[in-house]
Formats: C-alpha cells, sequence, structure tokens
C-alpha cells in the first residue's frame, strides 16, 4: 500500500473537493495522482463522482470521504453514426445533473468546509466563493461539423472556473494536439505535464498483448466480443482487463486469455509494465499511461467518438502508434507495430510544486 506523508495535523488540513465526470475511468484514475499529491502536501481530499468512476476512487483511496454526484448519463450509440444524436437526446438529463450538481456544491462548501474544488469536466463543480478549478485536454471539443459550437459551449463553462490544467506538455511536442492547444486559451491556462497513476518499473515482458477495455456500453462489449474473436489465432500469454468495475477483482482463465474485471492501480502498474503490446481505446488518459511507461500499442477509436478518432488518426499520421477502426480490425493488422516509433516518453515527471497555490 502506497505511503503518503502528511506534513499538517487534521485539525489544519483544508479540504479539497475532487470531482471527476463518470465517462468510462480516464477521468478518475488521472486524478488519482492530484489526490496523492494533496494527500502529501497536506490536504484533505474529499471524492466526488458517481457511478464506476465513484467505485474505483473508493477502492483506491477507502480512508477518504466518498460524496455522490448525479450522473450525466453518458451512453453511446451502437450505430457510430448515431454517436452525437445519443449524446444530445441524453443532453436534458445532463444539464439537469449539471443544475443539480451547483446545489450539492452550495450545500457541501458549508457542511465539509472546502477551501477549494478540483473538476475534472464536471461542469456545475464550481464555486465564486472558494478557489475552483477545471482539468481538462478539451479546449477544443470535436463533434464534427459543430464543433465550433460544442467548443464555445465548454469554453462557457470553463470561464466559470479561476484556473484550468491541461494534463500535457505546452510544446510542439504533446499529446492532445489541437484539443490542448487552441490558438486563444480561456482564463489562467497552465499545462502541469502528463497526469499518469502509473509508476514505469523495469521488469520482464512477459506478456505478448494486452488488451485494455473501458469506456461507455454498448461499445465496451462490442469491443470485447470483436477481440476475443479475433484473438483466438493469435500466439502468446494474452491479458484481457474488461473495465468492468465490480465489488471485487476476479481473475479468470480462459485459453487463450487471461481475463480480469478490472484492477487497482497496483495491479494495473504489474501488469502494464509486464506487457510487449497495449492493444486498447485511444482515449486520452490510455495515451498519457502508455507515454509514462514507453509501451507500444494499437489503438481501436470508439467508433463515431470524434475525439478518439483524431488522437488515434493524428498519432498514426505522425508515424507513432497504429489504428485502425474497430469494424476493420483483424489481428493481422498487429504485425505492423514494429514499424512505429511509439510515443513521446514521459518519464517520471512530478507535477508542478506550486500546482495547489490557489488554495
Amino acid at each position: 500500500m502506497t505511503n503518503y506523508f502528511i506534513f499538517a495535523t487534521v485539525e489544519t488540513r483544508k479540504n479539497i473537493l475532487v470531482a471527476p465526470l463518470n465517462w468510462g475511468l480516464g477521468h478518475a484514475t488521472r486524478c488519482i495522482p492530484i489526490i496523492r499529491q494533496l494527500l502529501a502536501e497536506g490536504f484533505q481530499p474529499i471524492i466526488a463522482s458517481d457511478g464506476a468512476a465513484l467505485a474505483l476512487l473508493q477502492r483506491e483511496f477507502p480512508d477518504l470521504q466518498h460524496l455522490e454526484l448525479p450522473s450525466y448519463h453518458i451512453a453511446y450509440a451502437k450505430n457510430p453514426k448515431n454517436f452525437k444524436w445519443k449524446l444530445l437526446k441524453n443532453s436534458p438529463k445532463t444539464i439537469a445533473a449539471i443544475f443539480e450538481e451547483k446545489k450539492l456544491v452550495r450545500q457541501w462548501i458549508a457542511e465539509y468546509q472546502l477551501a477549494g474544488i478540483i473538476s475534472d469536466n464536471r461542469l456545475g463543480v464550481y464555486s465564486k466563493k472558494i478557489p475552483s478549478v477545471i482539468i481538462t485536454h478539451q479546449l477544443t471539443v470535436l463533434s464534427g461539423k459543430t464543433t465550433w459550437i460544442s467548443s464555445r459551449l465548454h469554453r462557457f463553462f470553463i470561464q466559470k472556473f479561476q484556473e484550468c490544467w491541461v494534463p500535457d506538455w505546452e510544446g510542439a511536442i504533446n499529446l492532445s494536439g489541437k484539443l490542448g492547444h487552441p490558438e486563444k486559451l480561456p482564463i489562467t491556462t497552465r499545462y502541469i505535464g502528463v497526469l499518469s497513476r502509473l509508476v514505469k518499473k523495469e521488469v520482464p515482458e512477459t506478456i505478448d498483448y494486452l488488451i485494455l477495455l473501458s469506456g461507455p456500453e454498448p461499445q465496451r462489449s462490442l469491443l470485447e466480443e470483436k477481440l476475443r474473436h479475433e484473438m483466438q489465432h493469435v500466439e502468446g500469454e494474452i491479458v484481457l482487463i474488461r473495465g468492468v468495475v465490480e465489488s471485487s477483482i476476479k481473475k479468470t482463465i480462459e485459453p487463450p486469455f487471461t481475463i480480469y474485471n478490472y484492477l487497482t492501480s497496483e495491479g494495473l502498474t504489474e501488469i502494464l509494465n509486464s506487457a510487449k503490446i497495449v492493444i486498447c481505446r485511444s482515449g486520452y488518459t490510455t495515451i498519457m499511461d502508455l507515454a509514462k511507461l514507453g509501451k507500444k500499442a494499437f489503438f481501436i477509436p470508439t467508433p463515431g467518438q470524434f475525439e478518439q478518432e483524431y488522437l488515434a488518426k493524428r498519432l498514426h499520421r505522425d508515424g507513432k502508434i497504429p489504428q485502425c477502426s474497430q469494424k476493420d480490425f483483424r489481428h493481422e493488422k498487429l504485425d505492423t507495430i514494429p514499424f512505429y516509433k511509439g510515443l513521446p516518453k514521459a518519464g517520471n515527471e512530478e507535477l508542478p510544486k506550486d500546482l495547489f497555490s490557489l488554495f
């Protein structure tokens, strides 16, 4: 278990609300290094989310206070052409959740004597009364022909916060491309480097292929079904992590697969470091994890998810990571991986020393 060095007494520690969006597990997992650093610097994090994201953080930090926020009701369409319209259909529920978040935050500021807020893409979790920060790499929100609308709408909410933290490098060498590097920045924007809960270790690479799944249904299950079929024809040690957070970690053997429903940070660190090749979505948090560990990969972006498709195509075009669509994936495409140079290396970089000075 990780040990945290706390430099303040319980009585003097400031309570900071950390609230990641429950959209896959990426927003929650990239908040883990933020929570660890808050603890190390003597703050008292209070975690707020919903669904699988909240369940994962409860298992990572069982001794912390956990609060439940309303769901944004994010779901993917089975037909990728309907992805955007599915989100629009659910938008009244999302807007209602944002208003409910604002009411809960007002209540929690008084109830828990909050000194600050760190929101990862939860648009209603902010306050004018205390310092509020939003973590996002989506300063440009891709949505096809409506990108300008979705980007302006997202910036409207970003402006409600005092600072915006972008988990990426600031310069020309970066991971998010035009998503996190628009011509004009909103409010006070800080590039805080790669956020990953994982630690690079020099261990033997005994796993030939690691399949790492996550994200909303039904697309998570559809990709799992596809890969279970295709990878039957591939030789080597294959580990499948389904990305389904349940009450306990379960391991099963279904040749040629060793299957886990999910893993905590410690377990995932061990398995990812032991993998030669990772097959996964091109979600941004996954890309940061792979950069941190220096891993070769093959990307299969979520069908119709503009951001993942953009990131996968950009890294493919730049000769870093091969990719293909979910419907076109065949196991033979994995043979192209050696011809790609991999992601820019993140190393074991630390968060900025003054990151929490706002609080």
